[in-house]
């Protein structure tokens, strides 16, 4: 039975790409990606253009969790056009390489710890903390965790999240956040004046709305579940933060597809130089990944993550307020 830094290890032999596969997976998917914004203008029906909308935000998600794996230097390390790809991609999802890699290195390092700042994460309070803050604290606090405010995730994670409050926090460390969202404001506001708010509306409102919605949940439910544990810094162990504060979320094929399997999130955590196509790989290869605890994309188990709050020390477990 494999225990602490033996798990740790024990996932080292995935953790190398295979640089074919990788730039098939990152090029394929680009093309599609591509492919289906081209159709939301040029199709033969709405209800076709409709489809590649739709279809396109899905894309956007795949393509995400790819430049994930670059910034985690899992796949395409040291490759200038690579580098190229996934800076640009970056700016169109409002997610630039410099506030991206610094605050998500940040959630890898400190995931479950009850007492550190909520960085690249959503924030999480005691009960106890919670009770004592003032109106205007719990307002914000619940906000931030509401369901409306995760479903608008490319407006508040994103857009906000991402550019906006990290040129607050830090302009001269984030000037890409305000490159990124120039860009990315540009290029809509050229899209709604040449080809009109239809247009508009299937090219860019759509899809990137799905893709933030899609985004916004997956992150939060791989750390916010029923059988979720948090723990005091000084108990925190980084093989303790995948197991038992990371989510497997086991999907249908195309869903595996569309999440670039990132549903193996505890995996992920355990060694986040791991390929997202080895993720499988090692889910097979090590039974104590299968001891995982998992959540899933039913209404019921997304409405039973959105109904947490707060961590309740007594009962050692997250509910509701």
């Amino acid at each position: 039975m494999l225990q602490g830094k033996q798990l740790i290890l024990a996932t080292k032999p995935f953790a190398k790409e295979n640089r074919a596969k990788s730039w098939f997976y990152t090029i394929s998917t680009l093309v599609i990606l591509i492919a289906a914004l081209f159709g939301t203008v040029y199709n033969f029906h709405w209800t076709l253009k409709l489809a590649c909308s739709i279809f396109a935000g899905l894309v956007i998600v795949r393509m995400f969790v790819i430049y994930h794996d670059h910034q985690h230097k899992a796949i395409l390390d040291r490759s200038p056009l690579a580098n190229l790809i996934f800076t640009i991609f970056g700016f169109y999802v409002l997610a630039p390489t410099g506030i991206w890699s610094a605050s998500h290195d940040y959630h890898h390092k400190n995931n479950c710890k009850l007492f550190s700042a909520s960085i690249g994460s959503y924030p999480i309070y005691t009960k106890h903390k919670f009770d004592n803050l003032s109106a205007g604290e719990k307002r914000h606090y619940l906000f931030i965790r509401h369901p409306l405010t995760i479903l608008f995730g490319y407006i508040f994670t994103f857009m906000y999240g991402m550019c906006i409050k990290s040129m607050i926090n830090r302009f001269s460390k984030n000037i890409d956040s305000l490159v990124g969202l120039i860009l990315h404001l540009t290029y809509q506001v050229a899209v709604f004046y040449f080809l009109g708010w239809q247009t508009w509306i299937l090219l860019c409102a759509i899809p990137h709305f799905i893709s933030g919605a899609m985004g916004s949940y997956m992150f939060y439910a791989q750390h916010n579940f029923p059988t979720v544990t948090f723990v005091g810094n000084e108990d925190w162990t980084y093989e303790g933060a995948a197991l038992d504060s990371s989510s497997y979320m086991p999907l249908n094929p195309f869903m595996h597809w569309v999440t670039a399997n990132i549903g193996y999130h505890h995996i992920h955590h355990m060694n986040s130089r791991i390929p997202f196509y080895r993720l499988p790989e090692v889910w097979d290869a090590i039974p104590e990944m299968r001891n995982a605890k998992t959540t899933s994309l039913k209404p019921k188990d997304i409405w039973a993550c959105l109904k947490l709050k707060v961590w309740d020390f007594d009962h050692q477990k997250m509910v509701g307020v």
